[in-house]
């Protein structure tokens, strides 16, 4: 009984200090390669009642994760969107594009160690997965731990601020 009241109080505590509190919109895009994952996020994100935006692509038709990239990372930059998840096929194209602008901070995240450690030291603010190596189990696996994993602060913090080119 006692675990399971602490279990409890833990998941209240990493929902108070996660991406819980501060989560908008939740901006997605994707190219032709990370279309059909980006169909199972919006499943995954319907399924918990969040609310989301998807800039693109809308189909497996071939195309350039640039056009969908740019709206995504001025929606976040903007404060439309928070977070975001971009995917395309090995994720290290959206992924380039995305971290080209100034208020971003994009993770490409394979494994949901990596997702765990993008939020908790880097404070990502779009997720990035890619759609050719990852199956939707790990995909779930990995946007769980984006979505519960608050940033730790503290020394990263001073880290962070000097990754804007000013």
């Amino acid at each position: 009984m006692h675990f399971a009241r602490f279990f409890v109080l833990l998941r209240m505590t990493i929902e108070q200090n996660s991406l819980f509190n501060s989560m908008k919109l939740i901006g997605l895009a994707s190219d032709h390669a990370g279309y059909e994952l980006k169909e199972y996020v919006k499943q995954w994100l319907d399924a918990k009642g969040w609310e989301y935006k998807d800039f693109g692509t809308h189909s497996a038709d071939s195309c350039d994760y640039a056009d969908y990239a740019h709206p995504l990372a001025e929606a976040v930059e903007s404060g439309e969107c928070y977070p975001g998840i971009a995917i395309c096929g090995s994720g290290e194209g959206i992924s380039m594009t995305l971290n080209k602008h100034q208020g971003i901070r994009a993770g490409l995240c394979w494994i949901p160690e990596i997702a765990h450690l993008i939020r908790q030291h880097n404070d990502a603010n779009v997720l990035v997965m890619p759609g050719r190596f990852i199956d939707t189990a790990t995909a779930a696996a990995i946007m769980e731990e984006f979505f519960t994993t608050p940033f730790e602060g503290g020394r990263h913090q001073a880290r962070i601020d000097k990754i804007p080119v000013r």
